[in-house]
């Protein structure tokens, strides 16, 4: 069988060292490319093509959740597995929504890490034990006609880069200058998030996009 090649996305140096020491063991496993934020991640997957992308969440710039929908768009081949320090249903839900095919948290064990890779490759969605309890659990309790759980499937991939950039305290020109898009724009966007998700401040909008996991911590 031969080796998964492994774009590694993760914005601390001292975990990507960490992460190859640890996977450089596997004969099976072996890293193409590594990039240090989810724009990064996007333009590496483009260039190497790896088999598999080893994704942290909360990156600069692009974060993980964002960087696994725009790499799936363009390749859904690509397997991408998330691994982060965030436990929250919300976080799990949003990531496997976006593309995810395995969620393993930074505490979990390296055969934990090692079972995703192997479990991917088989076309097969890896959960760790970590967190396998937490998505039951969330999945039972939450209601079908959970206003907020379909008003964030509306939105678009433009809509959410707004909000999370609302969110992160930015004013309308900011925004306008970052997206390289117009003032205009900007603001109708606002108008249609607010609308659309029944949200009237930026207090309530920061908080939806926290508890949809499109802030990083």
């Amino acid at each position: 069988m031969s080796k998964q090649e492994i774009l590694l996305a993760e914005d601390h140096t001292i975990l990507r060292e960490g992460i190859k020491a640890l996977l450089s063991g596997n004969p099976d496993l072996v890293i193409v490319g590594e990039a240090a934020d989810g724009r990064e991640a996007i333009q590496r997957s483009q260039e190497l093509q790896p088999q598999v992308i080893l994704m942290d969440l909360s990156m600069p710039n692009i974060n993980g959740t964002e960087a696994i929908r725009a790499i799936k768009q363009r390749n859904p081949a690509i397997k991408i597995i998330v691994l982060t320090v965030h436990k929250s249903e919300e976080y799990v839900r949003a990531a496997l929504e976006a593309g995810a095919n395995g969620y393993v948290l930074k505490d979990d064990s390296q055969q934990d890490l090692l079972a995703a890779f192997a479990c991917v490759q088989k076309d097969r969605v890896y959960l760790s034990s970590g967190i396998c309890g937490k998505v039951i659990d969330g999945y039972l309790s939450r209601s079908t006609s959970d206003l907020p759980e379909r008003s964030w499937n509306l939105l678009t991939v433009r809509e959410r880069q707004v909000l999370k950039l609302i969110a992160e305290g930015k004013k309308n020109r900011e925004i306008a200058d970052y997206l390289s898009i117009s003032l205009k724009t900007v603001e109708k966007h606002r108008t249609n998030l607010m609308k659309r998700l029944d949200l009237h401040n930026v207090s309530a909008l920061t908080t939806f996009a926290i508890d949809n996991g499109l802030l990083t911590q």
